[in-house]
């Protein structure tokens, strides 16, 4: 069953990812909306868009979000295995989506410091390297 359901919300969140599916979806909407002096833009009209569109999303969230879970969990065993196989790497960093969100904060923090006192020297150097380029192409 498991399987089956995986493959399901695979294939349909592949489908309704393609223009052709937004199109057909606008294309519906559209059609909807020029029926709607045929029908006297009755109670029945709208509910009819009402009823379709509000089916059609709460199945969706369910086929998306396993999708969404499944490559999210593919992605963290990756860079587990990244991590695992760096000698450099902190071997800490591994399952670090169970951690607590402020030991992310933390975490976050640290490679911003990280970040700003090793991106320094790298922005000034490029900026000298672009400004060069400009001053060449004036002259």
């Amino acid at each position: 069953m498991k399987e089956q359901f995986h493959k399901l919300a695979s294939r349909v969140s592949i489908m309704v990812g393609t223009p052709a599916a937004f199109v057909i979806a606008a294309s519906a909407i559209l059609f909807w909306g020029i029926t709607g002096p045929l029908f006297n833009f009755s109670n029945t009209w709208q509910l009819v868009i009402n009823t379709g569109t509000t089916i059609i999303t709460f199945l969706m969230v369910f086929l998306i979000q396993n999708t969404q879970n499944r490559d999210a969990k593919a992605v963290h065993l990756k860079l587990d295995e990244l991590i695992r196989s760096s000698r450099s790497a902190r071997d800490s960093f591994i399952d670090l989506e169970e951690i607590s969100d402020e030991e992310l904060g933390t975490l976050e923090a640290e490679f911003r410091k990280l970040h700003l006192d090793n991106a320094a020297p790298a922005v000034v150097h490029i900026h000298r390297e672009l400004q060069k380029v400009r001053t060449s192409r004036t002259k």
